[in-house]
């Protein structure tokens, strides 16, 4: 996002105009058991399969080999689950983490439960299952949260769960109004 100083002067806000800001949500606005539907889905692609598969030197017949693919159980190839897994938590986090996210903490329990082929197209659901706040840190909070991935089917491809050091609304814009120190 442009900073609004560094717009041309027709581009500037006018002074009575208020900005809203596109982010994902605060600690305190998350709710434990609703369900986050993140869309659009994302249709994927032999493209996608081929360049992050040799961007991370994974030389998987499974991902790569028509032909040798064919003649395995699934009967084609199969989407890098990696990739799978990073589309699943990259479509939550316009939604619930763009810009309130202060670390990723990690990921438990990951599955992939059903192959997910070129040409589907990956729906993902979010549920808060549980929520606290840090006791060493003040203003953030432990958030976890279980992703789900479908096929167009309603087929679940991916399982995951998340762990997020969240910003508190108040903390966050508190540490964002403060001056910090430059070298």
């Amino acid at each position: 996002m442009t900073a609004p100083e560094a717009l041309q002067p027709e581009q500037q806000p006018l002074p009575q105009q208020r900005v809203i800001e596109q982010r994902g949500l605060y600690f305190d606005e998350l709710e434990e058991g609703v369900v986050y539907a993140h869309r659009p889905g994302r249709t994927v692609t032999e493209t996608d399969n081929v360049l992050f598969t040799t961007m991370t030197m994974n030389t998987q017949a499974l991902h790569l080999d028509a032909a040798w693919s064919a003649g395995q159980p699934f009967g084609q190839r199969l989407m890098n689950s990696m990739f799978t897994l990073a589309t699943l938590v990259g479509q939550s986090v316009p939604q619930l983490t763009q810009g309130t996210i202060i670390a990723q903490l990690g990921l438990e329990s990951v599955t992939f439960p059903h192959p997910l082929y070129h040409g589907d197209t990956l729906y993902t659901e979010t549920v808060v299952t549980g929520k606290r706040a840090s006791e060493s840190r003040p203003g953030q909070g432990i958030v976890t949260m279980q992703h789900t991935g479908r096929n167009q089917h309603g087929d679940v491809v991916a399982l995951a769960t998340r762990k997020c050091l969240m910003w508190m609304k108040d903390a966050h814009q508190a540490s964002a109004a403060a001056p910090r120190e430059t070298n």
